[in-house]
């Protein structure tokens, strides 16, 4: 982070208010959200192919999600 020259408190990129846990674990669990949606959906069968690594996908994100710095 980098000072502000106008003021003395640290000027936060869009970078650093983006990467930090909150968001991310909102996304992660959005994504779980979807391939468990996928998974008990009747009509697509293309969708329940793909709800497993969804769901998958969404679990390891969020597992690497929770190691990130507030």
């Amino acid at each position: 982070m980098s000072l502000d020259a106008n003021t003395s408190m640290p000027h936060r990129s869009f970078a650093d208010m983006i990467l930090r846990r909150g968001p991310l674990e909102a996304v992660a669990t959005t994504i779980i959200a979807v391939g468990v949606v996928m998974l008990m959906q009747p009509f697509f069968l293309a969708l329940y192919s793909w709800s497993f690594a969804t769901t998958l996908f969404g679990t390891v994100m969020f597992t690497i999600v929770s190691k990130v710095r507030e």
